[in-house]
């Protein structure tokens, strides 16, 4: 009964990670199998090795393995990577546990709690982040930013160089910056729209 009861509540939590907090926000379909499988999974072997007294040691074994030829297989973006983890330990607490301990379901509801905070669109909603190809060869970073700035509308916190052709001519980028506040952004607008009008 008591197993029955930790299936249950690993499903619950990883029906809530996946379907509640990933695929409502980013829509991708192949990782929720995937968020899926794995949680299921290392449910199942690690209640297996959590009968035996060396089946924790193996469970953070499995873990990590699994992690590596997951990590290796596909490329994912970083929250996709917290959410992968948030899975695997999902399973994890609930397979090596034999009870139903407020601990096991305290850090549950955490894990749960950190990737709603965490990867919500309210934290920092003004920064972002992109990777550019541009069709000039920039060697001077002062010029570089400032063209970034015009380009994205917004200022740049950081810029990272990741391929600089002179032959080409084109320069590769990974910029990190923040837009204009909306309603900051609401009044140069309206401006805008107005002399359009007028004209």
């Amino acid at each position: 009964m008591t197993y029955a009861v930790l299936v249950a509540l690993d499903l619950l939590m990883v029906g809530i990670l996946t379907f509640g907090l990933y695929f409502r926000r980013h829509h991708r379909r192949d990782l929720v199998v995937a968020f899926l499988g794995v949680n299921v999974g290392v449910l199942a072997v690690s209640m297996v090795l959590g009968s035996s007294t060396i089946g924790a040691g193996l469970g953070l074994g499995l873990f990590g393995v699994l992690s590596i030829i997951r990590l290796r297989s596909d490329e994912i973006a970083q929250h996709e990577v917290a959410y992968y983890f948030s899975a695997l330990a999902l399973g994890l607490l609930a397979g090596l546990g034999s009870t139903l301990s407020v601990l096991s379901i305290s850090l549950m509801v955490l894990i749960l709690a950190v990737m709603f905070v965490g990867d919500s669109r309210r934290l920092f909603p003004r920064h972002r982040q992109q990777s550019i190809v541009l069709d000039r060869a920039f060697t001077d970073e002062p010029a570089l930013t400032a063209h970034l700035e015009q380009l994205l509308g917004g200022r740049v916190k950081q810029v990272q160089v990741k391929s600089l052709d002179l032959v080409n001519d084109t320069t590769v980028v990974d910029v990190r910056y923040t837009v204009p506040d909306a309603r900051a952004a609401a009044p140069a607008v309206e401006s805008v729209l107005a002399s359009a009008v007028g004209r």
